[in-house]
């Protein structure tokens, strides 16, 4: 968790939940959890239990404390709608985003079902981002789940992009987020898988960012498509805290 973050399409990380559960293929080489098996046993460490999940309600305010705006992703290191993660705490955790309205948050799920169901008693403010993961056409369901909430900006996560996604239906949808797999074992991705999402959004008027290619590293084959990078954000975005 950082007030700042090197992940190129957000300006820091806050992390009220950590720790996860796999759910799909791109959880198979997840960076979040080899991060923090590194450390577990390690006492003291905030990654003492693993990848175990655990709530951080001491985190909670956190962003308050952030006078300057940013783009905030939430939960990189876990999923806010994980089955253990009780109701009551993903309240708590809107409040506090509806409350430090000087930010965007970016709260990113691939428990696309939950977000659905627990949506329409949650505050989606005009600064409360939702997106859900889809990494091959078999979880395009997750996007009908996010058609369903009533947020300002939708988006989804394409990363790992593991196949063609060339029939994904962009109805609805302000923002597409694509990326290669980095890491020891990363599958690796197809140009015309990026082409082909690149295309759709021009067509279809989806702001597009292209993350990384991928690699042993995240920055092994740089991020440059077709001879530049892609660094759209949503057009309705209505600050721009960088």
């Amino acid at each position: 968790m950082s007030d700042k973050s090197t992940i190129e399409w957000t300006d820091a990380t806050w992390n009220p939940v950590t720790g996860c559960t796999e759910v799909s293929p791109g959880c198979d080489h997840c960076y979040a959890r080899t991060f923090a098996e590194r450390f577990r046993g390690v006492q003291g460490h905030p990654y003492e239990q693993g990848f175990d999940l655990r709530l951080w309600s001491k985190r909670l305010e956190l962003p308050l404390s952030w006078k300057t705006p940013r783009r905030i992703f939430v939960n990189s290191m876990s999923d806010l709608f994980h089955k253990d993660v009780p109701d009551k705490y993903i309240e708590d955790v809107f409040d506090v985003m509806r409350r430090a309205d000087q930010h965007v948050f970016q709260v990113l799920t691939k428990r696309s079902a939950r977000l659905a169901k627990l949506a329409p008693k949650l505050p989606w403010a005009p600064h409360i981002w939702a997106g859900v993961s889809v990494e091959t056409l078999q979880y395009k369901w997750r996007v009908d789940h996010l058609r369903s909430v009533p947020t300002k900006v939708r988006f989804i996560s394409a990363e790992p992009l593991l196949d063609s996604l060339i029939d994904l239906d962009l109805t609805g949808i302000h923002w597409l987020i694509v990326g290669g797999e980095s890491g020891a074992r990363f599958r690796m991705c197809n140009i015309d898988w990026v082409r082909e999402l690149r295309d759709m959004c021009q067509i279809q008027g989806v702001a597009f960012f292209f993350k990384q290619w991928g690699g042993r590293t995240s920055k092994a084959y740089g991020r440059e498509l077709d001879g530049r990078t892609w660094d759209e954000y949503p057009m309705i975005e209505s600050r721009n805290p960088s």
